[in-house]
C-alpha cells in the first residue's frame, strides 16, 4: 500500500503517517521542499516531482496554513487560500494526467464550510452561512472535486482536533496550568471537537473502504467531529478539571473582537456540527465525550 500525503509533517499529518506506517503502508510526503525532515521510511518529494507514470494507491491532501494562527488581514486571507488551493491544484492536475490514478483522494476541508450558525445542529445535508470561512472551504473542496472524473473524492470537514501534541489543546495547556483559563464571551458558543485519535481512525476507515474495494466505498463530504459537541463553558471547566486547576476568568466577546477582528468568530460564534455520515456507517468513536478524553491525555 503506497500513500501520498500533503501536509504530512503537520499536527494531523504526522500522526496519520505514523498510523499508516504501523499498518504497513509506504508513505510519501509531497512538500514545497524535498528537504523537509521526515520520519524514517518516509520519502519526501517536491511539487515539481510528480510524473505521469507515478503510482500511489491513495492520496491524502492535508496541506493548509492554520486558520487561527494569525489575524485575518487581507494578506493572511490570501495565504490561507494559497496554502490550500495551490497544493490541491497540483494534486488534481497530476491525478487527471497520471496513467494509473489512485483509488481515492481524501482531501482536507473544515467545518468552517458551514459558517457560524450558533447552536443549530448541522450535518452534511445542512446549508452553509456565507462568510469567509465558508468561501475558503468551498473553494478548497471545489478544487479537490476537479479530480472526480478520474478518482473518488472524499472531503474531510474537520472540527477542532484535540491532542496535547499540538493545535488548540497545546496552546491552552500552559495558561490553564497557571490558573489563567478563561471562559470566552458568554460561554454558550458550541465547540465541535474531535480527539486526534478518532480523526485518524475515521480517515483510515474511509481510506480503507476504497483500498479494499468495498461496494459502499464513500464519497463526498464527511464531518470529522465527535458526536457530542460542547459549549465553551463546559470545555473550559473540563480542561481546568483535567489539569486540577481553577478557571475563574472570563474574556468578554468585545475584547476578543477588538483584538482579533474578523477572526474572533472562531472563538465567539459557535458551530454545532454532527458526524451524521460517519455514524450512519456505524463508525465507533473511542472518545465521544470530552471529559474522559481530557482526563486520559492530560493526567
Amino acid at each position: 500500500m503506497s500513500i501520498l500525503i500533503t501536509g504530512g509533517s503537520g499536527f494531523i499529518g504526522s500522526a496519520l503517517t505514523a498510523r499508516l506506517q504501523r499498518d504497513g503502508a509506504h508513505v510519501t510526503w509531497l512538500s514545497r521542499r524535498a528537504s523537509t525532515p521526515s520520519p524514517e521510511g518516509v520519502d519526501v518529494r517536491d511539487y515539481a516531482s510528480l510524473w505521469a507514470d507515478d503510482r500511489f494507491d491513495a492520496v491524502v491532501n492535508l496541506a493548509g496554513a492554520g486558520i487561527a494562527d494569525a489575524r485575518w488581514t487581507a494578506s493572511r486571507k490570501q495565504m490561507l487560500r494559497d496554502s490550500r488551493l495551490i497544493p490541491t491544484g497540483v494534486l488534481t492536475d497530476w491525478i487527471r494526467s497520471v496513467h494509473t490514478p489512485p483509488k481515492v483522494l481524501l482531501s482536507g476541508s473544515a467545518i468552517g464550510w458551514y459558517g457560524a450558525q450558533g447552536d443549530a445542529q448541522l450535518d452534511e445535508t445542512s446549508a452553509p452561512h456565507d462568510e469567509f470561512q465558508h468561501r475558503l472551504c468551498a473553494d478548497w473542496e471545489n478544487a479537490a472535486r476537479a479530480a472526480e472524473d478520474r478518482v473518488p473524492v472524499v472531503l474531510l470537514r474537520t472540527g477542532v482536533v484535540l491532542h496535547p501534541a499540538g493545535g488548540m489543546l497545546q496552546r491552552l495547556r500552559m495558561p490553564f496550568q497557571f490558573g489563567l483559563g478563561a471562559r470566552l464571551g458568554d460561554g454558550r458558543q458550541v465547540l465541535s471537537w474531535i480527539a486526534r485519535e478518532d480523526w485518524i481512525d475515521a480517515a483510515v476507515s474511509l481510506l480503507r473502504a476504497h483500498l479494499d474495494g468495498a461496494a459502499d466505498a464513500p464519497t463526498g463530504a464527511f464531518n470529522l467531529t465527535a458526536p457530542e459537541p460542547v459549549a465553551n463553558t463546559r470545555f473550559t471547566r473540563a480542561l481546568a478539571d483535567a489539569l486540577r486547576r481553577p478557571a475563574l476568568l472570563a474574556v468578554p466577546a468585545k475584547a476578543l473582537e477588538l483584538g482579533l477582528g474578523e477572526m474572533a468568530t472562531l472563538l465567539v460564534d459557535g458551530q454545532c456540527v454532527l458526524p451524521a455520515r460517519l455514524q450512519q456507517r456505524g463508525h465507533a468513536f473511542a472518545w465521544p465525550t470530552l471529559e474522559p478524553y481530557l482526563e486520559s491525555v492530560l493526567r
